[in-house]
């Protein structure tokens, strides 16, 4: 069994709660596992910020709705069973590590974590 079996399963409850509307996405970004270095819970993140980008459009399609919801279940389906997410999800959100990288711990290390990796991608953007 995965040695992370405890972290996925907090996932896979805050993806349920999200997905159920008993907290919002921010609430179970808070709630994440910090400083993770788990592929799927990283890929499972990207998801999190994904369904709440696309809030507007559930709204507006009820079909697209219906298959969020079922991926966001899926997700934490698999999760729960302590499975590692399809290569292919991990793979699509890789291009989205940059741009909202998962939170760091609340302590010194986190904070030089997080300050490094802002100063690297603003030397990227000026490139």
């Amino acid at each position: 069994m995965v040695a992370n079996l405890r972290e996925r399963q907090i996932v896979a409850k805050l993806l349920r709660q999200v997905r159920h509307g008993e907290c919002c996405v921010r609430q179970a970004l808070l709630a994440y596992p910090k400083d993770t270095h788990d592929e799927s819970l990283i890929a499972a993140y990207h998801a999190l910020i994904h369904y709440e980008a696309d809030e507007d459009l559930r709204r507006r399609d009820l079909l697209y709705k219906e298959e969020q919801d079922d991926y966001i279940e899926f997700l934490s389906y698999t999760l729960e069973k302590g499975e590692d997410l399809p290569a292919n999800i991990i793979t699509n959100y890789k291009k989205y590590y940059d741009s909202a990288p998962i939170l760091h711990k609340d302590n010194t290390k986190g904070f030089f974590k997080g300050f490094w990796k802002i100063l690297n991608l603003e030397s990227k953007r000026r490139d």
